[in-house]
């Protein structure tokens, strides 16, 4: 019952920003870096559900989700009538080893991907001419921020592996704004994310889903392009 804009919202600002990808954009990028993309979050994510408000308000995006989603209801006494969250995971066994387990599980998952990460960006820094990342997307103008959004979309591994790529793109000469751009437009529309919208959304849906985060990371990879300056 919960209706398409805030879900639009929250499927938008969801992948950008959670607290471990805020301590590695601390460390990777900067503080003031990742304080910005965590407004940013927020800020696309309000442009997308507002927009699919107005969006639905003149009639468009109805009957948003796929034939048969929706149909389930497995387990709803279980739902309607919730115990007590068991903080105490340590004092039973079984708990300890699920824990346990997801953290070797998360620590694997991390380090596969910033080990690709780092290794692609020693890979950048050593064979790649500042110069010439400079030229193509240097500078403050909106076009290399637009440039920035367009090439997210398809080039985005990886949230964890893109943060030290960018970084290293950055030092090589790349503007700041076009980075958040590319961070930005390159979460939302990654498999991982796009493909959970696609599952349950219409294609009309799924085009404006997409359209808010290129919207979204457009608008605030060029604020940023302006904040770096200032």
């Amino acid at each position: 019952g919960v209706p398409l804009a805030p879900v639009m919202a929250f499927w938008l600002a969801s992948p950008l920003m959670d607290p471990s990808m805020f301590l590695l954009t601390s460390a990777t990028l900067g503080t003031t870096f990742a304080v910005y993309k965590a407004i940013a979050a927020f800020g696309v994510g309000l442009i997308g559900g507002f927009g699919t408000a107005l969006l639905m308000r003149g009639g468009a995006l109805a009957n948003p989700l796929r034939e048969g989603v929706g149909n389930g209801g497995c387990g709803g006494s279980v739902v309607r009538n919730p115990g007590p969250v068991q903080w105490r995971f340590w004092s039973e066994a079984d708990r300890r080893l699920r824990f346990r387990n997801n953290a070797v599980d998360n620590t694997l998952f991390l380090g596969k991907w910033l080990t690709v990460a780092f290794f692609l960006e020693s890979l950048m820094l050593a064979y790649l001419p500042a110069e010439s990342v400079s030229s193509v997307i240097g500078g403050s103008g909106w076009l290399t921020v637009l440039g920035a959004t367009l090439i997210g979309v398809p080039a985005y591994l990886n949230g964890y592996a893109a943060l030290p790529l960018v970084g290293g793109l950055i030092e090589q000469g790349m503007s700041p704004g076009a980075g958040m751009a590319f961070l930005i437009a390159g979460g939302v529309s990654s498999i991982p994310a796009a493909i959970a919208v696609w599952a349950l959304a219409r294609w009309p849906v799924f085009l404006a889903y997409l359209g808010f985060a290129f919207l979204g990371a457009f608008a605030f990879g060029l604020g940023y392009t302006w904040w770096a300056v200032a």
